[in-house]
């Protein structure tokens, strides 16, 4: 069971909200989010409602100032929406596909991969069939840059979760994170 007390101003100020499940529009409970503390477990943050858009992994800890949290020149004003990242402790599995509608190349993996290119020889990933746990991609090598996360099932096209333009070069096991 996860926690996260969100804040309408920065430095824990203003109304805030405590959250322990999904909540797809926050602006129903605060105007705007620029500040949040997570009591436990994790959380993906996203600037846009239903879960589109930036996304920022948080854990356990407090975070000021959603302005300063950036990824590659991006901020991140305010928090739109949040999902409660759950517990799992089985195998991880994931099948990437280059092209949307898990089609082109594909691959199955079990553990962290750091580079897809080298690894593989993908150009890209633009569409995933979780198999069994939850993974964040990241744009760039060695888990950096904007994060995707992706829970079971499939995805058939990572671009329509609000993240065009990004390409995802690295993937993530959310193992002992949380």
């Amino acid at each position: 069971m996860g926690k996260i007390i969100l804040f309408e101003e920065k430095n824990f100020q203003g109304r805030s909200y405590d959250c322990m499940s999904d909540c797809a529009e926050l602006t129903s409970f605060l105007s705007r989010c620029q500040s949040c503390r997570v009591e436990s477990g994790c959380f993906m943050v996203y600037e846009r409602p239903n879960f589109m858009g930036l996304q920022l992994f948080l854990k356990r800890g407090e975070y000021h100032d959603m302005q300063r949290l950036m990824s590659m020149g991006t901020t991140m004003d305010s928090i739109r929406s949040c999902r409660m990242i759950p517990s799992h402790r089985g195998q991880f599995r994931i099948k990437i596909f280059e092209r949307e509608n898990m089609s082109g190349q594909s691959n199955e993996l079990q553990e962290d991969c750091d580079n897809i290119m080298e690894r593989f020889r993908m150009n890209d990933i633009l569409s995933c069939q979780v198999l069994e746990g939850q993974w964040l991609m990241y744009e760039q090598p060695n888990f950096r840059g904007r994060v995707i996360y992706v829970r079971p099932g499939e995805h058939r096209s990572l671009r329509e979760m609000g993240m065009s333009g990004i390409r995802l070069m690295s993937l993530r096991r959310i193992t002992d994170m949380c």
